[in-house]
């Protein structure tokens, strides 16, 4: 007897987040824009720079760059949040880190459900951060009773969407057929929906709360609003995205331009005003989906994210309310304090590294010595920056208040809940730090092995 094979979750993955980003190209024709842009300043940085792109080869980025997305989407129950779980397990995501925007004014908490073994990742490392809704941040209780009533007469998903994930769940995989019919059902928790499922008084007293909330408690599903191409050069695609028709935003989030990049950049095109259509047939507008660009550098340990949260809160009581250009001088300044050279990252315990053995070192026979450092000034072993796989919270509510409306709002005063998010998500969150100390520890512990031997 013969069995079909299955399917492996990557290949999935690089399927599906192929099939939304051309849905999304669609949907949003301005965002196959921001592709061609991100494109060409990519082009255009590596023939500037020859040796980014080696360096990028060798460390097995170059081959990614083209298909590195990610996406945001928001929900509004534990139900809808725990039922993507298992969907994104199919593709081989799982959540990684907790990320509290209650207190930047952005009444969700979130996670970013991604693959997390460095195979996975290579093959495709599709991201979504997933948001959901905090109903009790809603200050009154008529309008809180009306949005969870609401939310409990929608279903997201497609019966067939559903009924494929519990066949993943039984066979321990999809077929080929399978695979293609989940990719098309699943597709369709994510599409935009240009009629809204409320009439347009409760939307404006929904959005009159927080337009967020409005967003997620108003339409069909949680529509895709933004996916993320990965550019080498955020400052560049932000100088011309007017130029190419966009609105950017005021300011890039994250840290400021340096030759050794850490952590993640982010900038992105206002959202866009769209045409919707209100029970009773009154027709209105929203505004929640936008174009995003990504810059990532080195992940940070705990020590250098410390330093970078000091570092950054400092600049944000500078550096308010000026334009980019200068808020990007006021940044730089006050980042000179955080070491920009791969080796002082390395030696002062600010960033991981993953140790690999040099064509030296394999040449070398038998190696006594078992000091990293050591290896690395003889030749025998070379030290390669960790790539950020994560976000950062600071970004993402930086990211929703300026596309949602340039006026911040206020913290609210539920702040963290990790408890509570887990419980609704089904299982713990994994420590995204604790997976970057494990790559790196046991790349030492296989390079010393292996020179030992």
């Amino acid at each position: 007897m013969t069995h079909t094979p299955l399917v492996s979750p990557d290949t999935i993955r690089d399927r599906f987040s192929r099939a939304m980003s051309a849905m999304y190209q669609a949907e949003v024709p301005q965002y196959e824009s921001l592709l061609a842009l991100v494109e060409q300043v990519n082009h255009e940085t590596l023939e500037r720079d020859p040796a980014l792109g080696e360096r990028l080869e060798a460390h097995d980025e170059l081959a990614r760059l083209g298909v590195e997305r990610h996406g945001a989407i928001r929900v509004g129950s534990a139900a809808e949040l725990s039922m993507l779980r298992r969907l994104f397990a199919v593709m081989g995501m799982h959540p990684v880190g907790y990320y509290d925007l209650s207190a930047a004014g952005v009444p969700v908490h979130a996670t970013a459900f991604r693959p997390v073994d460095d195979a996975a990742l290579a093959r495709n490392p599709f991201r979504l951060f997933t948001s959901l809704l905090r109903l009790e941040l809603i200050e009154s209780p008529e309008l809180r009773e009306r949005a969870a009533a609401i939310l409990a007469e929608r279903d997201i998903f497609t019966p067939a969407a559903r009924e494929l994930i519990a066949l993943h769940e039984e066979q321990g995989g999809l077929t080929d057929e399978q695979a293609e019919r989940f990719i098309a059902e699943a597709l369709e928790t994510f599409r935009w929906h240009r009629d809204a499922t409320v009439d347009l008084d409760t939307y404006e007293a929904l959005h009159a709360e927080h337009r967020l909330i409005a967003d997620v408690v108003c339409f069909r599903g949680p529509h895709i609003n933004h996916l993320t191409p990965r550019t080498l050069d955020i400052d560049e695609v932000q100088r011309r995205m007017p130029a190419a028709g966009m609105h950017p935003k005021a300011v890039i989030e994250g840290p400021p331009r340096r030759d050794c990049p850490i952590l993640l950049r982010q900038t992105s095109f206002k959202a866009l005003e769209e045409p919707t259509r209100f029970l009773g047939e009154r027709q209105g507008t929203h505004t929640a989906r936008f174009g995003e660009i990504e810059q990532r550098g080195v992940a940070l340990t705990a020590e250098g994210r410390t330093l970078y949260d000091s570092l950054l809160g400092e600049s944000r009581r500078q550096a308010a309310g000026l334009g980019n250009a200068e808020h990007q001088q006021r940044l730089a300044a006050i980042f000179a304090d955080f070491p920009d050279r791969e080796e002082a990252l390395r030696r002062q315990g600010l960033a991981f590294f993953e140790y690999r053995i040099t064509e030296a070192g394999r040449a070398a026979g038998r190696v006594e010595e078992t000091d990293l450092e050591a290896l690395i000034d003889k030749g025998l072993v070379v030290a390669r920056p960790i790539t950020y796989e994560d976000f950062l919270p600071v970004s993402a509510a930086g990211i929703f208040q300026s596309n949602l409306g340039d006026g911040g709002g206020e913290a609210y005063a539920g702040n963290a809940n990790r408890e509570a998010f887990e419980a609704a998500l089904g299982v713990p969150v994994t420590d995204e730090l604790a997976l970057y100390a494990e790559r790196e520890r046991a790349s030492r512990a296989a390079v010393l092995e292996a020179l030992a031997a």
